[in-house]
């Protein structure tokens, strides 16, 4: 893809910003007296859509355990494990160690770290680790290279020869069948791409890690629920699984966005490759744990999921995709992104001008959305016992708890409406817990 493609970002989120602001601000000065009326239907509109894609979750089909013998070793592809790891001295060793111990033939599995200009001790357990796993192939990029992790990525794609890639994070914990449960899903749904569910290793550090485990089993609730009402769903860079023909057929990793996995996604949906979710066996990863952490990870995300939308907005809206994912992708954007910035600016309206918030009733439908799938994510079995079994209060707090992205998502479409965008990669600090 060229670079002009994204040239129109800043105009596009400025556009955005100013469409949200005219939304929350019309209604402040002219009296509209079906408004209302109108607020309400849409608020029932929302939450039957959204107790739709939380009640397909019901008749989920789980992965038994017997899965892990269904394939035999003459089934199971050729997979390549690609890990793009920048200062990871801590997670590591680690990593690598229990990637060679996963259930899985040898001569059919492929590991490839990318040690992309770390400065810390990266490069030194790399050397080590090389020198005791034979069939470990350790990739170098120069702190320069650019790209980010989708640049460390591509340039991995080079040495690759199998026919899936699973893109891992450098913390990520994978139980020993989990390959072969994964491909046997595979096999079963004749998927293009699969998302494994992500869960929390540190769940019971601290209030924030507790949430963001509670927030990993919501978002896998309604990702489960989008893909079997509208054909939607989406990758989650930890724990992704794709086909390599299919990926390079869309273009590789976009190394023009901070997510390229949720990029990914869209264009995997433009190209009409399924994407699955497995609920079982999960990938498991380190939550951040202290609140500014949360805030910088957290802006990454909203950014490079507003970018998405402005990148391939315009074949959205085309022939591409059905009428059924149209809503239920202009459903998510409203939800996730328009939705923070109009109650944001009906806020303060309300409080400048001594009037009535009128947006209430749909912010209030989308919180409850969030808590039915808060307590339903938390409840299902699952085969990670860090999973917070959800408690009212627990619940109750974990909603609270997302209002953090009505302040996130309007201060990012702020400074992308202000600001030109320089790619680089803030990775997250794993400690190693």
């Amino acid at each position: 893809m060229s670079k002009g493609f994204y040239k129109n970002r800043r105009l596009k989120s400025f556009i955005f910003l100013t469409a949200c602001f005219l939304v929350a601000f019309i209604p402040h000065v002219y009296n509209i007296r079906w408004l209302f009326y109108f607020i309400l239907t849409l608020s029932f509109v929302i939450a039957f859509y959204g107790l739709l894609v939380i009640s397909r979750n019901f008749k989920r089909n789980k992965v038994s355990n017997t899965m892990s013998i269904r394939a035999g070793n003459k089934e199971l592809p050729v997979l390549d494990i690609l890990v793009a790891a920048r200062d990871e001295e801590n997670v590591i060793a680690r990593l690598v160690e229990r990637l060679f111990n996963l259930d899985y033939p040898r001569n059919k599995l492929n590991i490839y770290i990318i040690d992309d200009g770390s400065s810390d001790k990266t490069p030194l357990i790399l050397d080590r680790l090389s020198r005791q796993f034979d069939k470990l192939k350790v990739v170098s990029r120069s702190p320069n290279a650019g790209g980010g992790k989708s640049g460390a990525l591509n340039y991995a794609l080079k040495f690759t020869h199998g026919e899936w890639l699973l893109v891992l994070d450098a913390d990520a914990q994978l139980k020993n069948d989990s390959l072969i449960r994964l491909f046997s899903f595979v096999e079963e749904g004749d998927w293009s791409a699969v998302q494994l569910r992500k869960s929390v290793t540190n769940v019971g550090r601290n209030f924030l890690t507790s949430c963001q485990s509670m927030e990993m089993a919501m978002d896998a609730i309604f990702q489960y629920g989008r893909l079997s009402v509208a054909g939607v769903s989406e990758l989650r860079g930890n724990g992704q699984l794709i086909k390599k023909d299919t990926l390079l057929a869309c273009g590789s990793f976009n190394e023009d966005t901070v997510t390229d996995d949720l990029d990914l996604s869209l264009r995997l949906l433009l190209s009409k490759s399924r994407i699955g979710i497995l609920w079982d066996p999960p990938v498991m990863e380190e939550a951040v744990e202290n609140f500014n952490a949360l805030l910088a990870q957290r802006q990454r995300w909203a950014e490079g999921g507003l970018q998405r939308f402005f990148d391939y907005g315009d074949q959205l809206v085309s022939n591409k995709i059905d009428y059924l994912q149209k809503f239920d992708l202009t459903y998510f954007f409203i939800l996730q992104y328009a939705l923070p910035i109009v109650s944001i600016f009906d806020l303060i309206l309300s409080i400048a001008l001594l009037d009535s918030p009128v947006f209430w009733p749909i912010s209030f439908i989308a919180f409850m959305l969030s808590g039915i799938a808060f307590w339903y994510g938390s409840s299902c079995k699952s085969e990670v016992p860090v999973l917070l079994k959800g408690n009212f209060l627990m619940i109750f707090v974990s909603v609270f708890y997302l209002s953090h992205w009505f302040l996130v998502i309007p201060w990012v479409t702020i400074k992308m409406s202000i600001f030109p965008k320089k790619i680089l990669w803030r990775k997250t600090l794993h400690t190693g817990v």
